[in-house]
């Protein structure tokens, strides 16, 4: 994943690269949708598998205004995108999707992609707002769960 080279604040949202210690909080605060999409969907434990990714050190970690941790994320380079949030995200819902866009934003050049679990409705709000198209539905991981592809 590329990071962004500077760090983004808006409306005191900070996105920062990924520590250990923030990816703990967002595996021990996963939002239920999102702990459901990763155990359910992709059949893997959300703890271990965090905490590998932030070892990686190629993603980056949000923050609210009140200093809660909301969530990760990253872009791979052949445009993976992805995202975990917490609980935290409804503490300031708008100032988060702003620095959601935010950093989606800085991926503008690059077509970005994934697929998401379809009763993942924040996420699938939160996605449309951020200006990603939906395609066709598919049935995904050990549970053949139906999932969306999306796409920027």
């Amino acid at each position: 994943m590329i990071i962004p080279p500077c760090i983004i604040d808006v409306d005191k949202v900070k996105i920062l690269p990924i520590t250990l210690e923030a990816a703990i909080e967002v595996a021990s605060d996963l939002r239920p949708d999102d702990r459901r999409e990763v155990e359910e969907g992709h059949g893997v434990d959300p703890f271990t598998s965090i905490v590998s990714k932030a070892q990686e050190g190629s993603c980056v970690y949000f923050t609210m205004p009140n200093g809660r941790t909301a969530g990760m994320a990253g872009v791979e380079e052949d445009g993976l995108i992805w995202m975990l949030t917490t609980t935290a995200i409804y503490d300031y819902p708008f100032a988060f999707t702003r620095g959601a866009k935010k950093f989606v934003e800085k991926y503008s050049h690059q077509k970005l992609w994934n697929i998401i679990d379809k009763r993942n409705t924040v996420h699938l709000k939160l996605l449309k707002f951020l200006g990603f198209e939906f395609s066709e539905e598919i049935f995904h991981g050990p549970n053949h769960l139906p999932f969306i592809k999306f796409y920027k």
